[in-house]
């Protein structure tokens, strides 16, 4: 995806992740990844953007040690008027846990779910426009949707962000991809029965490797462990791994890659 198509209104345009342990999780990203780390917006807790090369890729934040959430990678969806997306969603059967609020100078965010329980953020640019486009290993490439079925989701998702849905013609797999000005954005896996119960729906992030194979075992030599070892699909080898506070997250080795 394009640095543009990133920012179009219902876009990903960052993933952030909330965790007990933020320096132990800086140090396994670091060395899964090479990223490195420089302050964020402290308003909401203690907070970092990670890098690559100079640029932004992604957020993690410190959870309060009162607070027994799960773990999880969330994609955040690039909106113009965050107030007036929550509306959207609760008005098509979604929630909003948290905001519309300000992170400082940053821009304006909310944490909401679709009607199937998948929880997603949406992001009003200020300072903050998200995340620098993929550029190689390291980088956030690629969103999926995994939940039960693709259709009602699917129109959730049209009605509130506006997306085109082109259904993957598949007898054995029920897809879909979401486009935006006809370029695809994202995608929505439905497994049915196969979802995973202690998961839920779910955004799944890929983050792009050079060898999914051999990120797989540093991920378990860091004290993360392999969720699914990797394997050829269409969005190349991937592998479905979790770190070490058990967020889930793929790594792909892009068909660009090879």
């Amino acid at each position: 995806m394009t640095e543009a198509t990133r920012r179009t209104p219902g876009a990903p345009c960052w993933v952030s992740l909330m965790v007990h342990g933020l320096d132990a999780t800086q140090e396994f990203y670091g060395e899964l990844f090479g990223w490195e780390f420089r302050p964020g917006p402290q308003q909401l807790g203690p907070y970092v953007r990670a890098l690559l090369d100079g640029a932004e890729v992604a957020g993690i934040g410190q959870l309060p040690p009162d607070r027994h959430l799960p773990v999880a990678w969330t994609t955040y969806l690039a909106t113009d008027d965050a107030d007036e997306t929550a509306e959207a969603i609760r008005a098509c059967g979604g929630t909003v846990g948290v905001g519309p609020l300000d992170a400082g100078e940053a821009g304006r965010l909310a944490i909401g779910s679709d009607p199937s329980g998948a929880v997603f953020g949406i992001w009003q640019a200020g300072g903050h426009a998200g995340a620098a486009a993929p550029a190689g290993p390291g980088t956030p490439v690629w969103n999926e949707l995994v939940t039960r079925e693709t259709a009602s989701v699917g129109k959730f998702y049209q009605t509130v962000f506006g997306h085109e849905t082109e259904a993957v013609v598949s007898a054995d797999h029920d897809c879909l991809t979401l486009r935006l000005e006809g370029r695809p954005v994202a995608s929505v896996h439905g497994v049915g029965h196969a979802l995973a119960r202690d998961r839920g729906p779910h955004w799944m992030t890929y983050f792009e490797v050079e060898d999914p194979d051999a990120a797989a075992r540093l991920v378990a030599g860091l004290g993360g462990r392999v969720v699914r070892p990797a394997r050829s699909g269409p969005y190349g080898r991937t592998a479905v791994v979790a770190d070490p506070e058990g967020a889930v997250f793929a790594l792909v080795r892009s068909e660009r890659a090879d």
